[in-house]
């Protein structure tokens, strides 16, 4: 930036004034730095560029920071260690790879991330592990939430990227059954919104692979599936 050396900060671009108000904050060499939601005013690209230059500085200068934000993406990206808070309560403190595959409760499953959210009961338990009874009558098998007994309510999460539609060319069977209601491409990604027979709406992404074109249409019948170890079973 030193061609913008003779210039006000007002003059500068978002990205040029951030870049300035960090230099100011590091100028003084903090033990801690407290950023707070410091790049919510700038545009996708400049984001990125800044996310990456922030983690460069960060690492560069050893000082710990603190970074608020309300954008999931940018917590997983940004953080070694990350605390959800709702209400002033701190709900679950851990690393970005625990905080998403393994959430303490529904709120930390829904905020950091894309999640399905599927209701159930437990059938019953054995050896800590229990069966669970899913809509239209699907079972699953999963290690068993604390203190749980038979007849408990509880939600089972899957995300997105777990999931795939089932194949009969594979010989896979479907967990769960429905038709699909949408079909949105992301570019990188596409999403399959099955709606199952209880009507919810369950997400399934795709990455898109060149050669690789789905010849599914909104309004078939669609079967989901998903490995024992995809699943996380929260308290209802």
């Amino acid at each position: 930036m030193e061609q913008f050396a003779k210039r006000q900060t007002s003059q500068l671009s978002g990205g040029q004034q951030q870049r300035v108000a960090l230099a100011r904050a590091l100028a003084p060499q903090p033990k801690v730095l407290l950023l707070d939601e410091p790049l919510s005013a700038l545009d996708y690209k400049l984001r990125k560029e800044m996310q990456i230059e922030l983690k460069r500085l960060q690492t560069e200068t050893g000082i710990t920071f603190v970074f608020v934000t309300h954008d999931q993406e940018e917590a997983l990206t940004m953080s070694d260690r990350i605390a959800v808070m709702s209400s002033g309560n701190i709900l679950q403190v851990g690393g970005p790879r625990e905080i998403y595959d393994t959430p303490a409760n529904r709120f930390v499953a829904d905020f950091i991330g894309e999640t399905n959210f599927i209701k159930g009961k437990v059938a019953g338990i054995d050896n800590g592990s229990a069966t669970l009874t899913l809509p239209a009558g699907a079972t699953l098998v999963a290690p068993a939430p604390a203190n749980a007994k038979a007849g408990d309510e509880i939600t089972v999460m899957v995300r997105p990227e777990h999931a795939r539609l089932a194949s009969a060319d594979r010989g896979e069977q479907a967990i769960l059954s429905g038709s699909l209601a949408n079909i949105i491409y992301f570019g990188t990604d596409t999403y399959f919104n099955v709606k199952l027979a209880d009507g919810e709406i369950f997400t399934v992404r795709q990455q898109n692979r060149p050669g690789e074109e789905t010849d599914r249409t909104v309004g078939d019948a669609a079967g989901i599936t998903f490995s024992p170890g995809a699943i996380r079973v929260l308290r209802a």
